[in-house]
């Protein structure tokens, strides 16, 4: 009789059509809640769902035996949990003509009519090219997912898994000011975020931390190592000027990309992912920092401690906020409603509390033929409010008497303190009323 039964329930599965769900890139708070909320909708329209295990890797290489079959009872708690029951991976679908055909025939060996895709950037990138191959007939959508918050997406609204990351990478900055109060010393807290410092400028705005540096505020696709340097110290300097040896400064990890590499030793050692990006975790950026900073304190006769720390992985798999919950399952919702009404070829996202698909096409950069970045826009009064509560030497500083109080801290004149630190106080490239002149 069990036998018998098992047999008319694979009868069953092969009648129905199949959805099939998979994670690419790294984790973030809020993938399994649009895992249960896909596969939830999908079977109650009548769909079976299959979940593919590390995202396109066994795909590319038109392996099939790496899927699970998803019931009710497998999906029904974890929107709750962190990290992802299908884990994830890197691998790019579109390397090249023959990874993107493995992908494909393995699809269809395995009867998918409809593909989930939960993912950033470079997932999306590969979705794109899944979807324009088969025309149809596989049904692709991609759910926005990263931490870095640097996806496109309508009315500026954030890319699931960042507000999560956010309030965790904020408690942690929180734990580092207390530290750095009770010890007399400086954090270089390096957090995630390859193109945007979004996740960076929000902590520290969150937080209340003494600065934040991101790439955004530095002009030309490459700057020098020496200006973030510049821009730190000046801030140690203005600190201790009002009688305060501590501090936090929050760097997002995207400066290494766009320092230029001779200044990056181990960037030339370091392998690219199948992406082609720079494995920026191999670059110890804020080791780096560290040494230069310390170096150019003891330059001017400034004793400090200063410390480096990555904040990042402890933010991908975190429990995900109610606001991530709540989001995740509307999406997850939305891109099963979208497949199962003819749609194929775009992200899922919501406009208004709607759940607005966008064509893969709008969201491809012409000049690239990769998916645009959403980047921080450094006009905003968002990012001029943070700015404004920051510690950093302004234009302002470099007149007097403001300008001998900050030299008297150093063993540079007035003059040459000047000269030495003006450049850093105007990295800044917006428009903002409080940092013209």
């Amino acid at each position: 009789m069990g036998n018998q039964a098992t047999g008319m329930k694979k009868a069953d599965a092969q009648r129905r059509e199949t959805l099939a769900i998979l994670v690419g890139g790294g984790p973030a708070p809020g993938i399994n809640s649009v895992i249960a909320a896909a596969a939830i909708e999908a079977m109650k329209s009548g769909l079976r769902v299959v979940g593919l295990r590390e995202g396109f890797r066994w795909l590319a290489e038109g392996d099939t035996s790496h899927v699970d079959e998803l019931e009710l009872e497998d999906i029904s708690r974890i929107h709750l949990t962190g990290g992802t029951i299908l884990g994830t991976s890197r691998t790019n679908p579109a390397h090249d003509e023959a990874t993107l055909q493995h992908v494909i025939a393995a699809l269809s060996a395995l009867g998918v009519r409809y593909l989930v895709c939960i993912g950033g950037d470079d997932t999306t990138y590969g979705a794109t090219q899944i979807a324009q191959r088969t025309k149809g007939k596989i049904g692709v959508v991609t759910v926005p997912k990263t931490i870095d918050n640097d996806l496109p997406l309508p009315e500026n609204a954030p890319t699931f898994g960042f507000e999560t990351a956010r309030a965790v990478g904020a408690e942690i900055v929180e734990s580092l000011m207390e530290d750095a109060r009770s010890t007399g010393r400086w954090y270089l807290a390096i957090t995630m975020g390859r193109k945007s410092g979004s996740l960076a400028l929000s902590m520290c705005k969150s937080a209340g931390a003494t600065l934040a540096v991101i790439p955004e505020e530095f002009r030309g696709n490459k700057f020098d190592l020496a200006q973030v340097v510049d821009t730190i110290v000046g801030a140690i300097i203005k600190r201790r000027a009002t009688g305060h040896d501590n501090g936090v400064a929050v760097i997002a990890e995207g400066i290494a990309e766009r320092i230029d590499t001779t200044a990056l030793a181990a960037a030339a050692a370091s392998k690219a992912d199948p992406y082609g990006h720079i494995h920026i975790a191999d670059i110890p950026l804020g080791i780096l920092l560290r040494d230069r900073v310390h170096a150019a304190l003891k330059q001017l006769g400034i004793e400090v401690t200063v410390v480096a720390k990555d904040i990042g992985y402890e933010l991908r798999c975190a429990k995900p906020l109610a606001f991530d919950v709540e989001y995740t399952r509307t999406l997850g919702y939305g891109a099963v409603r979208y497949l199962l009404g003819g749609g194929s070829g775009a992200l899922v996202a919501l406009a208004g509390g709607r759940v607005t698909p966008i064509d893969f096409d709008q969201l491809l950069d012409p000049n690239t033929g990769r998916i645009r970045v959403r980047t921080v826009d450094v006009s905003t009064e968002s990012y001029e409010v943070a700015r404004s509560y920051m510690i950093r030497l302004e234009p302002q500083d470099f007149e007097e008497p403001a300008l001998s109080v900050l030299a008297a801290q150093t063993q540079l004149s007035a003059a040459s303190f000047k000269a030495r630190f003006m450049a850093s106080a105007l990295v800044y490239t917006g428009v903002g009323p409080c940092f013209r002149g």
